[in-house]
């Protein structure tokens, strides 16, 4: 009985592990793609998977003059709607907690902004960029 209830444990487990697994395949793939669509169309990059605690932001480029902190959603088909839609309220504030720590260290004052990536890889891959995706509320 023990046995058998360890085997499941572990098997649960096992399968948690190898989806989580997955997951983060799929947002470094995701990155991956995005960082390369906005260099094509023009910016640089500043830092990639900048963290300040737990939290993360995924990308920083500059577009021209404006540094913008962006975060790219991968999903592999639209069955759950857009991957922009998965940006809550509650992301997109730690996402200004982190954008200020990072301001502050490098003493930076100028135009920021807030950019989201949508990927969505079948059945054809489509990349949504969506400028000025949500504004600060400091």
């Amino acid at each position: 009985m023990i046995y058998t209830t360890l085997f499941l444990i572990n098997s649960i487990v096992s399968q948690d592990i190898k989806n989580m697994a997955k997951h983060n395949e799929l947002g470094i793939m995701g990155e991956s793609l995005a960082l390369d669509f906005l260099i094509k169309k023009g910016y640089s990059l500043q830092a990639k998977n900048w963290t300040w605690g737990n939290a993360e932001i995924d990308i920083i480029m500059w577009d021209q003059n404006i540094l913008v902190f962006i975060e790219v959603k991968t999903r592999t088909k639209a069955y759950f709607g857009a991957p922009d839609l998965a940006i809550t309220p509650k992301k997109q504030a730690l996402m200004y907690e982190l954008a200020s720590e990072y301001l502050h260290r490098i003493q930076y004052e100028g135009e920021i902004r807030f950019d989201i990536v949508g990927i969505i890889i079948e059945p054809q891959q489509t990349i949504e960029h969506h400028k000025d995706a949500f504004f600060p509320t400091w």
